[in-house]
């Protein structure tokens, strides 16, 4: 192996062979006797140096006369060259660099390769004779060594397994997970660079394909039908997808989740038996054709009309308006088959939104006649996923293609459902639909996890600025605003999966009964982990410095994928609107179903929270015991929740006694609607937290053996404190804290922060992303 490190100084191999020794010594800004003496005696004694060697060494080593900064520099330059050279088997040491600089600096470095590696035990002898030798001294001249260390010693620093915490997160779908990770982990899931779209989307097809023949798409269906019957393990697998790539969770999401969703939630056996093999196997592409260009998120105003043909027993299919064709239709340019959501026209009268199965192409891949196809083309992320419009122009269909689960049309030709009033049918169509808004607030927490991961892992390697002139640099990380920029975002992170656990949960377990509930539910968790997924990549982004910016550390792609996962499944500040009015929709009824006994519990509660919790102690005090207190942090979002659908409610019910239309007080109140779901959101991740929390508190009380339990119920504080940290204006007005408790509570987020700094390594590796799916050098 020849040596490829060229000296760019005029200094002899003698010299060069001792800098490493002279940075090291000098690291603390002053030479102690010992090293003073290894140095001049035993450094005189080294074959290897001349008399102007000697002089030049004696001359450095003046404790009197330290080396200039710049000097000093010079030294680290060389010593951290030379260690960017050694070979991967090198030790790591002071001797190691000596040699190889003292080798670089001969005129015939292969000839004299010999001679130098005679004086390693030497230069170890010297060594060790300068002491104590700060770790921080080695890190900052072996930076690659650094990186390969410094984060298993950044783990090894906690007493908690992140394998513990992996497993808490995955729970249930552990199984699945890691199946999906092997499969996504085997060579052809490599990611390649591909910027040309049409390459993308045939690649993430090939990807599709696959999963789809071990059996991932199809986990959600029935048995017959090639699936497990298991909507937890599909969700599991879709979470396991979105570390990979965001095309392919959501093109895996349409095609199995939205297409399938739809023939197997709105149809009947004979569509099942029909279409729902093939479609777990991706032998049938299909796509899901709600959305229209004029109509994004008002479903119920859908232009496109299916009109039933009596002679012919066929529905006829028709786009009436340029504005009323399909848009951003997933899985577009593949699908030979759409579900099409259409007005339902039988004998001239309208029945509402129902779907429709409308074949688009033919087994060769070519559009069917009267069906017209647009590419959306190139967007802002997502480019593997083939987004298009479409257009009918009267095309015809057999009645059968109705998925009429809901309501159908009989032999008659008259149209029946079990469910007589449009409004409840409407919704609880769309209900069955709501997996969408479960799953894809998932994929986008997998998103700012891996985000997460990559930042918090950066910051346990990089280093900058010496808190001294002429000491090693501060892992950044350590910097308090670091701390405050990542370590609230992990802390949520951790609560949305355990609110999205709940969720999932609930969804999976559901009822007729409880899907109002559920999709209210999902609304509000949709927007909620959305928009934290967007705030903590660009937060992450920025927290890495120029190395973020670079595409190949990934955070371009998961700023640009998940960009809209803020307004598709339904606009977040839309689906937040909807979950307020659920609230009050709740709120209204409590008191018409209990009558004066509401009136009298809620009188109750106003004044139990007056004497309990607003009472001038209470606001006032600021003990640490008492702000890590659920008893204080749990009640405050319990507060704030019950507080803002209250006053909401009175507003509004005061717009309307003043003569307004309900349409314009909930315009004058529509900020205040958004901040009440927000506060019942929060809530609900808070509960589900400490549910879960308590899910790991040994039956003893004395602490779980394997120290989760605590590093837990720290991360949950961190999550409640940062939180009633961020509204804390509105408490202030609310008359809840004072502005000393407020002060109080900010202080406890630093203390939390800087307390957790040590287990920030643990946390984001119970993530569980595998570093291949990671993919960031800057993380690896």
């Amino acid at each position: 192996m020849g040596v490829d490190l060229q000296s760019n100084t005029s200094l002899s191999p003698g010299i060069q062979a001792m800098l490493p020794f002279l940075y090291a010594a000098w690291s603390d800004r002053h030479l102690s006797v010992p090293q003073i003496r290894a140095l001049r005696k035993e450094a005189g004694e080294l074959p290897f140096l001349t008399d102007q060697d000697k002089q030049t060494l004696n001359t450095w080593s003046d404790p009197v006369h330290p080396p200039s900064r710049e000097r000093y520099q010079q030294w680290l330059s060389s010593g951290r060259a030379a260690a960017g050279a050694l070979p991967e088997e090198a030790t790591a040491s002071l001797a190691e660099l000596g040699v190889w600089l003292g080798l670089a600096a001969e005129e015939d470095p292969d000839a004299r390769r010999a001679f130098w590696q005679e004086q390693l035990p030497a230069l170890r002898h010297i060594e060790e004779g300068l002491g104590g030798v700060q770790e921080d001294t080695y890190r900052s001249l072996f930076p690659l060594y650094d990186q390969r260390e410094k984060l298993n010693e950044a783990i090894t620093e906690s007493s908690v397994n992140p394998a513990v915490l992996q497993d808490l997160l995955e729970g249930p779908r552990a199984e699945i997970i890691a199946r999906t990770k092997e499969i996504l982990l085997r060579p052809s899931f490599d990611r390649p660079t591909l910027r040309i779209k049409e390459d993308y989307r045939e690649q993430v097809l090939r990807w599709c394909k696959e999963l789809a023949q071990e059996g991932i798409g199809a986990l959600s269906y029935p048995e017959a039908y090639g699936g497990e019957d298991s909507m937890s393990e599909y969700a599991g697998a879709f979470e396991a997808i979105a570390y990979h790539d965001l095309s392919l969770v959501i093109k895996f999401g349409v095609q199995f989740g939205l297409w399938g969703g739809a023939v197997y939630n709105l149809g009947s056996k004979r569509h099942h038996d029909r279409w729902l093999r093939e479609t777990g196997t991706l032998e049938l592409p299909g796509c899901f054709a709600m959305t229209e260009t004029g109509h994004g998120s008002n479903v119920r105003g859908l232009e496109t009309t299916a009109v039933y043909d009596p002679e012919h027993r066929e529905l006829i299919v028709h786009s009436p308006s340029i504005a009323a064709g399909k848009e951003y239709i997933g899985n577009a340019m593949h699908a030979r088959m759409a579900a099409v959501f259409c007005q339902l026209i039988v004998n001239g009268e309208s029945h509402g939104v129902h779907a429709v199965v409308v074949p688009i192409r033919d087994e060769a891949g070519y559009v069917l006649p009267g069906i017209r196809v647009e590419d959306n083309g190139y967007k802002m992320g997502l480019n593997g996923v083939d987004n298009g419009r479409l257009w009918f122009d009267q095309v015809r269909v057999p009645v059968d293609n109705l998925l009429d689960k809901y309501g159908g049309i009989t032999e008659e030709g008259t149209y029946e459902s079990p469910i007589k009033s449009p409004g409840k049918r409407f919704f609880t169509m769309l209900g069955t639909l709501v997996g969408g808004r479960v799953f894809v607030p998932r994929a986008g927490l997998s998103a700012a996890k891996s985000a997460l991961a990559i930042a918090v892992r950066y910051g346990l390697r990089r280093r900058q600025f010496p808190s001294e002139s002429m000491r090693s640099e501060t892992i950044i990380l350590d910097y308090p605003n670091q701390q405050r920029r990542l370590i609230p975002r992990v802390a949520k992170a951790y609560a949305l999966q355990f609110g999205l656990d709940h969720l999932l949960e609930r969804y999976v377990n559901r009822t007729p009964d409880d899907m109002r509930e559920i999709e209210a539910m999902a609304a509000g968790l949709k927007s909620y982990a959305t928009w934290f997924t967007t705030a903590t990549i660009q937060e992450c982004r920025e927290a890495t410095g120029g190395k973020g910016y670079l595409a190949e550390n990934r955070f371009a792609d998961l700023k640009a994928d998940t960009d809209i996962f803020a307004t598709f499944e339904g606009d977040n500040t839309v689906l937040m609107q909807l979950l307020a009015k659920s609230l009050l929709t709740e709120f209204k009824k409590s008191f018409q179903e209990d009558g004066n006994v509401a009136v009298l519990k809620f009188i109750g509660r106003r004044v139990s929270t007056l004497v309990t919790e607003q009472n001038p102690y209470v606001v006032r005090q600021t003990d640490r015991e008492h702000l890590e207190s659920r008893g204080f942090y749990q009640s405050a979002f319990h507060f704030r929740a019950s507080r803002l659908v209250t006053t909401l409610a009175q507003r509004l019910r005061a717009y309307i006694k003043e003569g307004m239309s309900s349409y314009q007080a909930g315009l004058l109140c529509q900020t205040h609607m958004i901040a009440a779901a927000e506060a019942y959101v929060e809530q609900l991740v808070l509960d589900a937290s400490l549910e879960a929390v308590d899910g790991r508190k040994p039956a003893d009380d004395a602490g779980s053996s394997d120290g989760s339990h605590a590093l837990l119920e720290k991360v949950v504080t961190l999550y409640a404190a940062h939180t009633i940290e961020s509204h804390a204006a509105w408490y202030l007005e609310s008359g809840y804290i004072s502005g000393q408790k407020s002060k109080a509570v900010r202080k406890l987020v630093d203390k939390l922060c800087a307390e957790l700094r040590p287990e920030a390594g643990v946390l984001v590796d119970g993530f569980g992303i595998p570093d291949k799916l990671l993919g960031a050098p800057i993380a690896l």
